[in-house]
């Protein structure tokens, strides 16, 4: 069974366009994420590929005490709804509270189980809940079958509305890896297959007090992810990863997001 996803704009999953999901990885003010977002929305329509914009209003899993988390719940959704508003795009974003649920509902468009809580039953049916799709992002522990138990939590709440984020998987110490045979098995459930690409060449903790990567290694992965068969590319970009106040070595710098999108679009249609 297919079980497609609509959301404004556009209809996610099988028979339908590669879509992106793309942002800065968390907001730092109110005028750049706009900025990048209106770049990203351009060149996602000159390509025509539907586009939601990602970004988060507060990062609650940092590797350290110190790094920075974003301008917390009630400023970030100012922001977010600002920049959906302005740029007519929908939007997404991560929840990390049972509290916070119900106001991001009320502004994104698509809420998001961050990956190390894909397994709090009682949170994640709070999203469910909401009506609203869930955007899961597995757990770097958890294998591609395991989430046909996070897809039951879901369910029981009558929200059909599923997304399924591969994210890489946990590899040794601070190290990340993608196995590529997780994109069938997912696709198996009927729902909405996407690869966070980014995410996926993270070595967490592997700059000691903050997140390192390999953002070197995000063309090539993201490439093999669309001649696999996603559904669709989650990635976080920035104008300037090495100066980003978070996860800036795994961020792919918005002046390569042209070039890597045509490439997509071309393997896309070569599968057709």
């Amino acid at each position: 069974m297919i079980n497609n996803v609509s959301i404004p704009g556009f209809t996610l999953g099988k028979g339908h366009p590669l879509f992106i999901i793309a942002g800065p990885c968390v907001l730092e003010n109110e005028t750049d994420p706009l900025t990048v977002g209106r770049e990203i929305r351009d060149i996602c329509r000159k390509h025509d590929v539907p586009f939601i914009f990602k970004s988060s209003y507060d990062k609650a899993n940092r590797t350290s005490l110190g790094s920075y988390r974003g301008p917390g719940f009630k400023e970030g959704l100012e922001i977010l709804k600002k920049i959906k508003d302005e740029l007519n795009v929908p939007i997404l974003t991560d929840v990390h509270e049972k509290e916070e649920v119900e106001g991001t509902a009320e502004v994104a468009d698509i809420l998001q189980i961050p990956a190390f809580l894909c397994r709090q039953t009682d949170f994640i049916q709070t999203v469910a809940k909401t009506g609203k799709p869930v955007n899961v992002k597995k757990g770097q522990f958890l294998t591609p079958w395991d989430l046909s138990n996070v897809i039951e939590k879901i369910e029981d709440t009558g929200n059909k509305n599923i997304l399924l984020t591969e994210r890489g998987v946990s590899f040794g110490y601070n190290n990340l890896v993608v196995d590529f045979r997780s994109f069938p098995v997912m696709a198996k459930t009927g729902y909405p297959v996407i690869f966070d690409v980014t995410h996926s060449v993270q070595l967490p903790g592997g700059n000691g007090e903050t997140t390192g990567g390999q953002k070197e290694f995000i063309q090539p992965l993201a490439r093999a992810a669309v001649a696999a068969g996603v559904d669709g590319i989650f990635l976080e970009t920035h104008p300037d990863p090495d100066n980003a106040p978070c996860d800036g070595d795994c961020m792919l710098p918005l002046n390569e997001l042209d070039q890597m999108l045509s490439e997509l679009v071309r393997i896309r249609k070569a599968l057709k």
